[in-house]
């Protein structure tokens, strides 16, 4: 495929301008105009209960199936096994509470110090506090501290015949480099276990396909892949059978949306799905590809070309550290970028860098296991320049400016 026409690209956000460069997109990225035209639409016409047999609410109810057969496609898997819910962090918490019933004295939990807190809570607290299932046990997979990589070494001195289920990440959101998930998968269930995966900080980057990939859950936030703030979870079929529905009781459980949306979904957000997939197949087609297997690899290759210039840059700050792979390679990392810098409070950084119309963030960003084992909680955490596709060279220019002159 052609180089991203960034022109074509940017004018599908509305929220985009010239004067900011935007490096918060691990955060929240801006919203494309096919799902900002959506949810407007849906408000202004459709705000009606489901279900019934007059036609605006035939046309809501389709509209809804429709978001989540669009979330079905953009995870890889079959619209029965997908779940819409308000955050990544309601997906893991709706996904623990529903598997709680099915431990017993004894079984084990693994859960790693890398990931985000929403998949790490989650599952700590089935064996951990007054919500705990009595006996059970949480084991930590440590990651390794050359690499800050999650490695099989590393899982396989966890595991054991009683492992029930294994969390861990796609992406750090805090070091950027990607995981071999079905190799850890597969690993994980040699013993048995089921394998939750955290998917938020890979999907605005990469094509997420969880039969590929060959775990039992996957989630990640449409808000940070161009969406609606909604959380996206897919459950394997098999997996959903040892579930205690969080549904009124007299639902049925053929569907996780039946199982794990208790209330429903928002319809608003829901039907503006469809939207991200529009916008991806037609970045595909601009391009001269087709679908979103071509539209992500367009993607990948941008966003390594501007993580490139930028991790050589910052490699050559002094008392500068970043973390994960220095390599920009595609098939290694993110264009997630966090750093620290030597007697720096990272909380000093970012309003100087707002002032010159360049916008990073800096804290723990809900990694707070990982940043207190990365030795940074005392200076106030990580800074962090995250990328996604609607960036350009010259962002990343402004950005290396800034900071060569504040660091």
């Amino acid at each position: 495929m052609n180089t991203l026409d960034l022109d074509w690209v940017r004018a599908r956000f509305p929220a985009l301008s010239s004067e900011l460069a935007f490096f918060d997109n691990a955060g929240g990225s801006a919203a494309c105009a096919p799902v900002i035209e959506r949810v407007q639409a849906h408000v202004e016409r459709s705000m009606v209960q489901l279900g019934g047999t007059h036609p605006w609410s035939q046309d809501a109810t389709q509209k809804v199936a429709a978001g989540h057969e669009a979330a079905a496609t953009l995870l890889g898997g079959a619209t029965e096994d997908v779940a819409l819910t308000p955050s990544t962090t309601a997906s893991m918490a709706r996904l623990a509470a529903a598997f709680a019933p099915a431990l017993e004295p004894g079984d084990e939990i693994v859960v790693t110090d890398l990931d985000h807190e929403a998949n790490i809570g989650a599952f700590r607290r089935l064996g951990e506090g007054p919500e705990g299932r009595p006996g059970v046990v949480v084991r930590e997979w440590c990651f390794d501290p050359e690499t800050e990589l999650l490695t099989e070494e590393g899982l396989r001195a966890v595991l054991s015949e009683r492992t029930r289920l294994v969390a861990f990440t796609h992406c750090s959101n805090v070091v950027g480099a990607l995981h071999d998930v079905a190799r850890l998968a597969s690993v994980a269930h040699e013993v048995g276990a089921k394998v939750v995966v955290d998917g938020v900080a890979f999907a605005p980057h990469r094509r997420v396909d969880v039969a590929a990939l060959g775990v039992d859950a996957y989630a990640f936030s449409a808000y940070k892949v161009y969406g609606p703030h909604l959380g996206l979870l897919w459950v394997a079929p098999d997996f959903r059978a040892e579930l205690t529905s969080r549904n009124h009781y007299f639902l049925p459980t053929e569907s996780a949306a039946y199982q794990l949306e208790p209330g429903s979904a928002p319809h608003e957000l829901a039907v503006s799905l469809p939207g991200i997939v529009a916008y991806l197949e037609a970045l595909a087609e601009h391009h001269g590809g087709r679908g979103l297997d071509d539209a992500f690899a367009a993607i990948a290759a941008h966003e390594q070309a501007l993580a490139a210039p930028l991790l050589e840059a910052l490699e050559a700050m002094p008392k500068l550290r970043v973390m994960g792979p220095l390599s920009a390679d595609a098939e290694v990392r993110a264009p997630t970028i966090a750093f620290a810098i030597e007697g720096v409070q990272a909380a000093t950084i970012p309003p100087k860098l707002d002032a010159l119309g360049v916008s990073i963030r800096c804290g723990h960003f809900y990694a707070h296991r990982a940043v207190q084992r990365l030795g940074l909680m005392e200076q106030g955490g990580l800074l962090r320049a995250s990328m996604v596709h609607y960036n350009t060279p010259a962002e990343v220019e402004r950005l290396v400016a800034a900071l060569e002159e504040h660091t």
